[in-house]
Parts: C-alpha cells; structure tokens; sequence
C-alpha cells in the first residue's frame, strides 16, 4: 500500500506512520520540517498554510491519504482536492467534538452535528474546525471515497497535549496525590497505537462514513489508569480520592487542571459515554490500560521526563498551590 500522511511527525500522525511502517507499507509524509520524520519514509517538505505551499504534491499517486489537521477547514480543503485524481481514499482524523453540545450519553454516528462548519472556511474553533475538515475531505474525494475517524481523548507515546505524562511525572514524584473520584469511574480514552492500526486496517477494507473511536465504556476506569500509573512508576505514591463536591469547592477546573477526569454530567456524557459498537464491529481492539501506562512511561523517561507540548494548546495540571489545597482539605 502507498500511504501519504499530511503532516506525520507527531502524536497521531507518527503513530500512524510507524504502524505503516510496520506493514512495510511505501510511506510520504508531508510536513514543514519542524520535526523530524520517522526513518523509513519518503519526505516532502511543504507548508498548507504558504502560498504555493503544496507544490512538492503536485505529482505523485498513492492509495490512501491520511489528514490530521485540527484548525482552518480550508487547509484541509486545499490538498484534497490537489490529490483526489491521484489518490484512492482519504481518511480524515477527526473528533467526537463535532457533535452537537450537549451529546447525550450512547450517542452514535448518527447523532446532530455541530451547526455553522463549513469545508471552506478559516479557523473558529475546535468543533467547527474539525466538523468543516469533516466536509473539505468528502467535498473533494466523494463519500464514496472518504473515511472520518472520530476520535475520543488519545493518550500513549508521543503525547504532545500532556494529559498522561503529566499524571505520571506527578505520581513519579510519589507522597499524597490528588485523585478525582469515584475510583470506579468509568472513562473512555484510546491509545494512540490502537487508534493507527484501525485506522490503517479500515482503510484497507475502503470503510466509508464516519466512526466513533475510543475505547468502549467499561475498559478503564479513573482507578485503573492512576493505580496503573503507580506500579508502573514504582513510585509509591498515595492516591488521596476526592469526590467532585471536594475538587469544585477548591476551585479545580476538570479535564485541564486534572487531565482526563470529568465529574458526571453533560461534560462526562460528552466525554465519556460513546457508543463504539461501530467501530468495534469493524474491528476495534484496545489494549490494556497497564500497557499505554507502561508504554509512556518508557517514552518519557527516553525523553528524561518531559513531554512535547502542542504550542496551540496551554499545559494541563494542577499548581503546586491547588494540590495543596486539595490534599489540606481531603
């Protein structure tokens, strides 16, 4: 198979090119350079947003296109329709936050979309964003032609939003750790690996349509994940459980200044509460927790503990100050 990935160098795009690799797929990668490619692929070096910036694209056929791209729809737009006469498929890497807020708990692929994307369009936000990169993709290659993966919250190695990482040089650092609770909350995540090899093996098949990616509600809980995060660290840490009326009372934001928790509600429900029968019917399988905890952890102490960091997004973790409060009041 040839692949060609718009961009490839990090987080999911990497993950999705090291995957190919190991199918000794023929991978390109497309990218402005600014970090390096995975050894093994042919490189093209270009910028989506420069005039002429898509001029190494302008030969070349492959079977598949994968796009990650999360901000201007018309940048999605553009080297679709560049290569749609020279490419089979194109997968779109997309987000569950296309869907209408709130979406309810169990919502499918069928669920109400967010209102004003358009495939055309500059940056607004994130749903929009995301939801217009959705239309730029099926406008240029056809819905016969167009898979979109919506993907949930992805964690694992080459994380550069910091959610995980951050949770582990945390508890790494052992002594009381704030825990949101309860401790068998369910949460839903993928790991990264896990979200490239089904992306690569519904692109083979020439899936169609879009697909809820995460794990399915069950696999992992808020205690899993951090208990795993203890014995992988050897840390010793002690996991203090709060309940949400003890974390808001401190004035502690979820999903940023606790990465990846959510109280319940419609928050949680949008986070939380996929339906992934879809995607596991086409042949999803999530590996366990331990193994994406174990797995970053190696990563980063490769890294001597610190974490790339998307410059479009601001860190995440609680102030020393805030822990203090929790821990006082716990």
């Amino acid at each position: 198979m040839r692949l060609l990935v718009l961009g490839g160098t990090e987080f999911v795009g990497r993950a999705v090119v090291e995957a190919a690799l190991d199918r000794a797929w023929e991978v390109t990668v497309f990218h402005r350079g600014r970090h390096p490619a995975p050894v093994g692929v042919r490189v093209l070096h270009g910028d989506r947003l420069a005039p002429d910036g898509l001029d190494a694209l302008a030969e070349g056929e492959w079977d598949v296109v994968v796009d990650t791209w999360s901000a201007a729809p018309s940048a999605v737009l553009a080297p679709a329709r560049l290569l749609a006469d020279r490419a089979g498929h194109v997968v779109y890497v997309s987000s569950r936050s296309v869907y209408a807020w709130p979406p309810a708990a169990g919502l499918g692929e069928d669920g109400p979309l967010v209102a004003g994307a358009a495939a055309d369009a500059g940056a607004t936000d994130y749903a929009r964003d995301k939801r217009g990169g959705e239309l730029a993709a099926t406008e240029a290659f056809g819905a016969d032609r167009s898979l979109l993966v919506r993907a949930g919250l992805i964690l694992g190695p080459w994380e550069n939003v910091g959610r995980l990482p951050w949770w582990l040089n945390r508890v790494a650092r052992g002594g009381p750790v704030p825990a949101p609770g309860p401790r068998d909350l369910p949460v839903q995540f993928i790991d990264v690996r896990d979200l490239a090899r089904w992306t690569l093996d519904a692109a083979e098949k020439r899936l169609t349509g879009p697909f809820d990616v995460v794990s399915p509600t069950g696999h992992a809980t808020m205690g899993g994940l951090l208990e795993a995060c203890v014995r992988t660290t050897g840390s010793g840490a002690d996991l203090r459980w709060l309940d949400a009326e003890t974390i808001a009372a401190a004035g502690v934001e979820p999903w940023t200044d606790l990465p990846v928790w959510m109280p319940r509600g419609e928050a949680y429900d949008a986070m939380h509460g996929a339906d992934v029968s879809r995607a596991l019917a086409a042949g999803l399988h999530c590996r366990p927790v331990e193994e994406t905890v174990a797995d970053t952890w190696a990563w980063l102490r490769e890294r001597g503990g610190s974490a790339p960091q998307r410059p479009d997004r601001a860190p995440v973790g609680l102030s020393p100050d805030q822990e203090s409060a929790l821990l006082g009041g716990s």
